[in-house]
């Protein structure tokens, strides 16, 4: 049940359709196998509110309708829909408390970015495809367990200290974020792409980091003059 927090009138276009967006951008994570049955999960901030969207918890991808969507506050709890939000609720929540320019958090459990928290390395910047779209490493955070706003701490305590939209949470998964979902989803299935590529290379030799001049060139190049401004 949500509880007695009521949204107003005026943000209700805003809120059905941040909803449909949200609902839509989830069907990007199985399409691109991110996740598998109902892991994972995506959440966008409500623009004019303390209020994001996010996935109810354990639904199959097949059901996430727009209407399936939760809306939660930033404190992750429920505001309104007819099922308990997602399990990670509580980490979406701490970043959209801490992390202000953040408009949209991801969370798979992809394989190979998955296997690099498991083991819990970063993944070193050896690719210019890397360079720019993080512009860094890809960082470890710390391990922390589903339950409280543990994860989220990490989340933010890790990326404060980095260029990068994502981490690897050890023996959890990776966690990324965006200036709205989509940008959080694109970053995921990046992130997934170059883990793989980058573990590929290791059993080929030693991968070679590209000098951090050379990165913050390529970072500056993709996200300043790259595509249609």
């Amino acid at each position: 049940m949500s509880n007695t927090i009521s949204i107003p009138d005026e943000l209700r276009d805003v809120v059905e359709e941040t909803k449909a967006v949200v609902a839509k951008l989830h069907q990007e994570l199985p399409d691109n196998q991110l996740v598998v049955w109902t892991a994972g999960n995506v959440s966008q901030r409500i623009p004019g509110a303390d209020l994001f969207v996010i996935k109810p918890s354990g639904v199959r991808y097949e059901e996430l309708t727009a209407d399936a969507m939760v809306v939660c506050d930033l404190d992750g709890n429920l505001v309104e829909g007819d099922r308990s939000p997602s399990s990670d609720t509580a980490a979406h929540a701490y970043v959209y408390r801490h992390m202000e320019e953040v408009g949209g958090v991801v969370h798979t459990h992809s394989d190979y970015a998955t296997a690099w928290a498991a083991v819990r390395r970063p993944i070193p910047c050896v690719l210019t495809m890397m360079g720019d779209e993080f512009g860094s490493e890809i960082p470890v955070g710390p391990f922390a367990l589903i339950g409280d706003d543990s994860i989220g701490r990490g989340i933010v305590e890790t990326l404060r200290e980095s260029r990068s939209p994502a981490v690897l949470m050890a023996n959890h998964g990776p966690f990324t974020i965006g200036k709205d979902a989509r940008a959080a989803v694109k970053a995921a299935v990046m992130l997934e792409d170059v883990a793989r590529t980058v573990a590929i290379a290791e059993k080929l030799g030693t991968p070679v980091p590209i000098p951090q001049e050379k990165i913050d060139h390529l970072y500056d190049r993709y996200q300043n003059v790259y595509g249609q401004h």
